[in-house]
């Protein structure tokens, strides 16, 4: 939270301008300003507030005959003080319930849909961060036997998702006591998350290492390797809609934020912030700490099932989005993704 106090006066001029620029993206000057919003003051009074505001940082003049900015503190501030959320719609709101409840069996298909919403509705890019592997529920898990050196460990979460993996293992073992290990993970471990089953085996081993023949030890060390975290999946949306605002016309530019949307994996570090508090969060600017992304903002939500935090849906667009209907939108579509993912067995 900013820590700078203005009058009503300064900030209806500072909504004013934020609201002009969010529209054209072109410099506001203090006579557009009295012009459309009909502010009971007088384009002089306008104008020397809007250079206080300028010399407290919260805006910027590209040059001299240029109108105001807002500068990176200035959206901070409008963000954190001024901005009114507008609800979503009923219709836009049964849009969205409606096109992910279609999908409800298939969790993939859900977070792709989800960054499809978040990217139509806001007209920017719409980002899914699929759960993290280690907080993935155990609900079953297979291992089978595709050849000599090969394992095939086939993974269902609670949430109805199945994951894949293919393990090189060189040690000879036969599909029994593939199966007898397991049915005893099954048996023992169903309901927990995977960092928790790999935790609990680890414990295992070390409380009963002598009374394991060699045949589960090699079994044992199978699942840690099945059970080892590995990177986010992520689903991206529009990122071309970013790259029609003049902000990105630079090439270097262009550049640094294409690299960053390719590299999936600068986009699941920053939103691994979101995961700490179960609310929608709002970077701006050098706020996201990504070389790639300082000129955009970020808005995202973390989505649930239950108390347990899974992943995150986001909006990433210029500094001049929309945060009024931004916010409810990611907002909403976090609280659909839970509530579809609470009442998935």
């Amino acid at each position: 939270m900013v820590s700078i106090v203005l009058s009503n006066r300064a900030k209806q001029i500072l909504s004013a301008v934020v609201d002009m620029y969010i529209q054209t993206g072109e410099p506001v000057g203090s006579r557009a300003v009295w012009k459309r919003y009909k502010l009971p003051m007088s384009p002089a009074t306008i104008r020397n507030v809007m250079a206080d505001l300028e010399d407290i940082g919260l805006f910027y003049q590209p040059h001299t005959s240029a109108g105001r900015v807002p500068t990176e503190l200035g959206w901070r501030f409008y963000i954190d003080t001024i901005l009114e959320k507008r609800p979503l719609s009923t219709q836009h709101k049964t849009k969205i319930r409606q096109n992910l409840k279609e999908a409800k069996y298939n969790i993939e298909q859900i977070l792709r849909r989800s960054s499809h919403i978040l990217s139509a509705f806001s007209h920017h890019a719409g980002v899914v961060v699929a759960p993290k592997f280690s907080r993935i529920v155990l609900k079953h898990i297979e291992f089978v036997k595709l050849k000599k050196d090969l394992v095939l460990a086939i993974i269902v979460g609670s949430t109805g998702t199945v994951y894949h993996r293919i393990i090189p293992f060189y040690t000879p073992i036969d599909q029994d006591n593939l199966s007898r290990f397991a049915n005893y993970l099954n048996t023992s471990f169903a309901g927990l998350t995977l960092g928790e089953v790999r935790q609990k085996l680890v414990e295992e081993m070390r409380k009963d290492k002598a009374e394991f023949d060699a045949i589960w030890r090699k079994v044992f060390h199978l699942s840690q390797r099945v059970l080892q975290p590995e990177n986010e999946y992520v689903y991206i949306e529009g990122t071309t809609n970013i790259l029609n605002y003049p902000e990105f016309s630079d090439v270097q530019t262009m550049r640094s934020l294409l690299t960053a949307f390719e590299e999936k994996s600068i986009i699941a570090r920053l939103l691994d912030r979101t995961l700490q508090d179960a609310k929608v969060q709002v970077f701006v600017g050098s706020e996201i700490a990504e070389e790639g992304l300082k000129e955009c903002s970020v808005v995202a939500s973390p989505y649930m099932r239950g108390e347990t935090v899974l992943g995150t849906v986001a909006v990433i667009g210029p500094m001049r989005m929309n945060y009024g209907t931004i916010i409810p939108l990611v907002e909403y579509t976090a609280q659909v993704l839970s509530e579809i993912l609470a009442n998935t067995d």
